[in-house]
């Protein structure tokens, strides 16, 4: 086995890298709004504006554009279900060579038209990735194709430095910090490796979700984690195991990694927007998430601030979403439970107290003749007016759990409120996520056929790659073990939710 490359190779890899054949240099154009609003300069380098919408253009073409001509006369394969199989097809369109891109079943047939578009053979094969990925390295041996890794390998971690190169280049004034986003870290090596030798002063993090952070646990153990499950909410960086190559670039030239969840994802998604009126997808949006979260914590004022909009391969259809969540994402808005009194004027005593704030949501139902439990949106001043509220209800006499945080109650309580019956003793509540696809509810459904009755299901479709289901299970306490055998033989990533505040207070 070869030694790894010294840093130094890789900064003459960057600087010789080619990519500009087929990609473009991207601007860094700064973020006027958010930058008078959080205090800071911050600059956003432009990925999302590469022909493919994406930063994977970089590697995949530098990595075949360096083949052999009686490698590229064979032909590439790469397995992959987002930006890097368009990458991989646009370049070997440029390069005059075939490409086969082997994809999940479960792919939205928009990106599997812009792989076809491009040129690529796309063929399905199985659920997940790691079903695409065993089968195109079984194409790859059969056929003599070579496989182009999505980002472990040194000519791709190359190709993406150039990213850093260009910011490097463009400002040249002192920079504070650059944040980029982590799914397998090509990005994020190719990056530090670039500005950490040619300007070490600035600072680089890695931005990744709180239930993607397979770099981040791997980093902080000094190994390589590999996650059973991950969140698909950023799916250009939902990766359960990073590459050995990116771990250890990533591990030693970090600053850090910081992690966000999927409001604070969509609050960035809508920040960009109004700067730039570009929307980005989810994993475009991680770094600018990380970004603000640095400044919040480090309480950061006047710096220099670089966030790469890596992507912006969103499904329209997900906007609904991401509108949905972006105010919960900048602290706009809050959710909470709140017990007021079943008799007249109770409703006129909540809305006084809660003054000339703006009600954004209030679902009630009757429930019996002592209480009542009001589901209720409000906007407030930033995420530190949450307690503020909560303290003038409590004061009041109105006791109050503050669901701004509670992802089950956001997905699907807030569209259930009023549904409680009395003829279940046993009620079990699982939340599941399943790769969204047609038939997909249908499969989930068949394979839910139990012994066991459904006592409660919802179900919404927020145009995503993955659906998002809650169920209601009436199982007597003899049967949890077999239950928990149940669900682990479903296949599905589910989580126990019978605990859940929001759930006792209106469903249970």
């Amino acid at each position: 086995m070869s030694a790894p490359l010294s840093y130094s190779d890789y900064l003459i890899r960057i600087l010789t890298a080619s990519v500009y054949d087929v990609a473009v240099e991207t601007p860094l154009e700064q973020a006027r709004s958010l930058s008078g609003r959080l205090k800071n300069n911050i600059l956003l380098k432009r990925e999302d504006l590469q022909p493919v919408f994406s930063f994977k253009i970089r590697g995949a073409y530098n990595k075949m554009a360096k083949l052999p001509k009686h490698l590229l006369d064979k032909g590439v394969i790469a397995a992959s279900a987002g930006n890097h199989a368009q990458g991989v097809a646009l370049s070997a369109q440029r390069l005059g060579c075939r490409a086969v891109i082997v994809m999940p079943e479960t792919t939205p047939q928009i990106k599997v038209d812009a792989v076809k578009n491009r040129g690529g053979e796309v063929v399905l094969k199985g659920i997940s990735y790691n079903d695409a990925y065993d089968y195109a390295m079984e194409l790859a041996s059969a056929e003599g194709l070579t496989y182009i890794a999505p980002f472990d390998d040194p000519d791709v971690i190359a190709g993406q430095g150039t990213v850093g190169m260009e910011i490097v280049s463009q400002h040249a004034n002192p920079i504070d910090a650059v944040f980029l986003p982590i799914g397998g870290g090509g990005l994020a090596a190719g990056v530090a490796a670039f500005i950490k030798q040619v300007r070490p002063e600035i600072k680089v993090f890695g931005v990744q979700t709180h239930d993607s952070c397979c770099m981040k646990q791997s980093v902080e153990q000094g190994k390589i984690v590999h996650l059973k499950d991950v969140g698909l909410f950023s799916d250009g960086t939902a990766v359960k195991v990073v590459g050995e190559e990116t771990f250890r670039l990533c591990r030693d030239l970090l600053d850090g990694i910081i992690t966000v969840d999927t409001d604070a994802i969509c609050g960035a998604i809508k920040d960009i927007f109004d700067d730039t009126r570009s929307i980005t997808e989810p994993a475009g949006a991680l770094a600018l998430a990380g970004l603000k979260t640095y400044i919040a914590g480090q309480k950061a004022e006047n710096q220099t601030l670089i966030a790469v909009t890596s992507g912006a391969n969103m499904n329209f259809h997900r906007l609904r979403h991401v509108s949905e969540r972006s105010e919960l994402g900048e602290g706009n808005e809050g959710i909470f439970a709140v017990t007021i009194p079943e008799r007249p004027g109770s409703f006129r005593k909540f809305i006084n107290l809660i003054g000339n704030r703006n009600i954004t949501e209030f679902n009630y139902r009757y429930g019996d003749d002592s209480q009542a439990h009001i589901f209720v949106g409000m906007q407030t001043a930033g995420s530190q007016d949450l307690a503020v509220i909560s303290g003038q209800l409590t004061e009041a006499g109105l006791p109050n759990v503050d669901l701004t945080h509670d992802e089950i109650s956001k997905i699907h309580i807030r569209y259930m409120v009023g549904g409680r019956t009395d003829k279940v003793g046993n009620e079990r509540l699982i939340s599941f996520e399943f790769p969204e696809r047609p038939g997909a509810l249908a499969r989930f459904l068949n394979h839910m056929q139990s012994d066991w009755n459904i006592t409660l299901f919802h179900y919404r479709n927020h145009g995503a790659d993955y659906g998002r289901i809650l169920v209601g299970v009436d199982v007597p306490p003899k049967d949890n073990a077999a239950f928990a055998e149940f669900l682990d033989s479903l296949g599905y990533i589910y989580q126990e939710e019978t605990d859940n505040k929001a759930y006792q207070l209106f469903l249970a």
